[in-house]
């Protein structure tokens, strides 16, 4: 291992893989931290409110819905992380430490990794209930808990790595353009590791979306089954709306 060069300013590292660095506001830097900080207060409003509105509603206290709620807490996290980055971008990234310029990372590797596998925990919570034809599945409080833990534990870890010693701080010839004091082996990594992640949690949508597809086609011939027909199409219901949160989980 070379000469570790944690001392150095942030223009240091930009300088070394030829990325440009702002040294002053110009108009695209303002439009982007403006629009940003607008897009970062919705998002924390908006996940705030669903939160609440689980907490409140005895209904919704089902494990699905814990899930849900984790997810909103994942995309309130990453509006926070966000915010951060607003208050830390442009001109200012040249301002950082090498110690908040990881944390400036951190926190927005942490937010899309929590997200992405918040919704596997999803998609496998309602794989079980469709292939049990339940809206709601038995699993317990504690073991929720317990995996909605996992997912933060995993979340953090991601977002903590680099700075815990996976960096080109000490090996400038390993150092990414995309994230100057990133490795390019931890980007390929960390890639790697969200894109498996998402692609099960595809598979595992495909394949309830085939088998509820399946059930309808089957019981629209039986008009006895009316009640198992409304069921499945609650069922289809519920995943769509999970689906429909790809889009602002995976924005940021």
């Amino acid at each position: 291992m070379g000469h570790c060069y944690d001392n150095k300013t942030i223009p240091f590292f930009y300088e070394h893989v030829g990325k440009e660095l702002s040294q002053h506001w110009r108009t695209k830097d303002v439009l982007v931290v403006t629009l940003g900080l607008l897009v970062c207060v919705i998002v924390i409003l908006a996940n705030s409110l669903v939160i609440v509105a689980i907490a409140l509603n005895r209904r919704f206290h089902q494990p699905i819905f814990y899930l849900l709620a984790n997810l909103a807490a994942t995309d309130l996290f990453s509006g926070l992380a966000y915010t951060y980055l607003m208050f830390h971008t442009g001109p200012r990234t040249a301002q950082l430490t090498v110690h908040t310029w990881f944390l400036r990372q951190g926190l927005i590797d942490t937010s899309l990794t929590a997200s992405v596998t918040n919704l596997l925990a999803v998609a496998v919570e309602r794989h079980q209930t469709v292939f049990q034809m339940q809206l709601h599945s038995n699993m317990s409080n504690q073991r929720v808990t317990f995996l909605i833990v996992c997912i933060w534990v995993t979340a953090i870890l991601m977002g903590l790595i680099p700075q815990m010693g996976w960096n080109c701080v000490c090996d400038l010839d390993t150092c990414s353009r995309m994230a100057p004091l990133y490795s390019r082996s931890y980007l390929v990594f960390w890639a790697i590791s969200n894109l498996l992640i998402f692609c099960v949690m595809l598979l595992v949508y495909l394949r309830i979306f085939y088998y509820v597809q399946h059930q309808v086609q089957r019981m629209s011939q039986h008009t006895l089954h009316s009640r198992h027909k409304e069921t499945m199409m609650n069922l289809m219901k519920t995943v769509v709306i999970i689906l429909s949160e790809f889009p602002s989980s995976l924005f940021h």
